[in-house]
């Protein structure tokens, strides 16, 4: 099977890597890819934003499957499109991305299906937003309505913090239109979960659990990125609160949708916060988490293609997905400054990776015979390993092997699961 991949980060990275695992597995084409991606798949500039280029590419280049990862052409409505030239598609349809396109959308779900999640305000104006927030006991939580790269949640402490974040998302645009309605909610306290699923709009399996870092410095401190590395499995996922949240979020969040006449299919993400009131929804992703993605595919045991196919097909089992029992850990090498100022263009070395380890390239591209810099995040080093703390340590004896000027990760990937268990 030939598949194209859109995207061209280090989820891209990971998937194109697990798909090339698959005996079923021809040529793969991702648009737009990276310097890193080319090493694994045929990429051409095409933005996966650029939907009339990625339907003009695909009516010349025939595929057996598209899969769509990045949030934005899902929401746009890519999948519709690829879907109408006569390609199966990996991912839901924009009526269906709007889980994770409108998180105002989200909120009136959990709300009107009873799906637990903290309490929330809305709001379309700033000054209605400033004057709640006078009302407010703090930290609470600001939220944009849409799409804003994994950054349109800011935790404030103060109501001059506040103020600020309404000022920033509504006056200012700092997240574009995703700013112009904006949710203040309750502030959650607990261990944070992700778990990603499979589902093809009837059943739901849930992938391996992870936790991820999105501060950028150690301890937790600094400001919110795309997620500084990942461990998986959470050890603060037990068997009982897995148990607890399928019965209680994850079969009613795909019921919810489906009476919506949204039916989701493709890999529905579920933020979760657990906290002393039970597991609650913090957020959804219509797509792969970026980082989760990276140590949560290289555990998987099953063929990703027979599993997209079932997606799409709406034939999705339980047993159609196996993971190993194995650890993995993500450090994410960055350019230093980030997620604010910094420079690019520095040359990468990268070193072989061994049983177990994996690089994944998330901001580079290849000038000459050189692979350089070209984003915030440069690439995922990650390690398997059959206790979590070998696997802590191999990813970062892996990061440590990388080489390019500028380089930047944090020293505490794991440290907080590491004393969970």
């Amino acid at each position: 099977m030939d598949i194209l991949v859109i995207g061209g980060g280090g989820r891209e990275h990971a998937v194109i890597q697990t798909l090339k695992k698959s005996p079923k597995c021809g040529k793969i084409y991702c648009l737009p890819g990276n310097g890193g991606i080319a090493r694994d798949a045929e990429c051409y500039p095409v933005k996966a934003t650029d939907l009339d280029g990625i339907a003009e590419f695909a009516k010349t280049h025939p595929v057996d499957l598209a899969v769509v990862t990045p949030d934005d052409p899902l929401v746009l409505g890519l999948v519709d499109r690829l879907e109408a030239l006569g390609i199966p598609c990996f991912g839901p349809e924009k009526k269906a991305a709007i889980i994770e396109g409108s998180k105002v959308f989200s909120k009136h779900l959990m709300q009107k299906y009873g799906i637990p999640t903290a309490a929330s305000a809305e709001f379309d104006d700033p000054m209605s937003a400033v004057s709640y927030l006078e009302t407010c006991s703090y930290p609470v939580v600001v939220k944009a309505d849409g799409l804003a790269l994994g950054k349109g949640a800011v935790i404030v402490n103060t109501l001059a913090e506040g103020k600020a974040a309404v000022r920033e998302m509504m006056v200012e645009k700092v997240f574009g239109e995703s700013g112009s309605r904006i949710l203040i909610e309750e502030f959650l306290t607990g261990p944070e979960v992700s778990v990603l699923s499979f589902t093809d709009g009837n059943t739901v399996v849930p992938m391996v659990s992870s936790m991820d870092h999105k501060r950028a410095l150690d301890g937790d401190m600094g400001p919110n990125t795309g997620g500084m590395g990942t461990v998986a499995p959470n050890p603060y996922y037990t068997p009982d609160i897995a148990a607890r949240c399928m019965r209680e979020i994850f079969l009613p969040t795909i019921e919810a949708m489906k009476r919506e006449g949204r039916t989701f299919r493709g890999c529905l993400y579920f933020g979760l916060m657990l906290t002393a009131d039970g597991p609650k929804v913090i957020e959804y992703n219509c797509r792969f988490g970026d980082p989760e993605t990276q140590v949560v595919l290289p555990l998987l045991e099953s063929d990703l293609i027979d599993i997209m196919l079932a997606v799409h097909s709406g034939t999705l089992t339980a047993d159609m997905v196996r993971f190993s029992s194995a650890h993995a850990c993500c450090v994410v090498l960055a350019s230093e400054g980030y997620p604010k100022r910094y420079r690019t263009g520095y040359e990468i070395a990268l070193p072989a990776a061994g049983a177990g380890e994996y690089l994944f390239i998330a901001g580079a591209k290849q000038e000459g015979e050189m692979l350089v810099t070209a984003g915030g995040r440069v690439l995922g080093a990650v390690a398997t390993a059959p206790t979590l703390q070998e696997a802590v340590g191999g990813a970062y004896a892996l990061a440590g092997r990388v080489r390019f000027a500028n380089a930047y990760m944090r020293k505490d990937i794991g440290a907080r699961a590491l004393k969970a268990e």
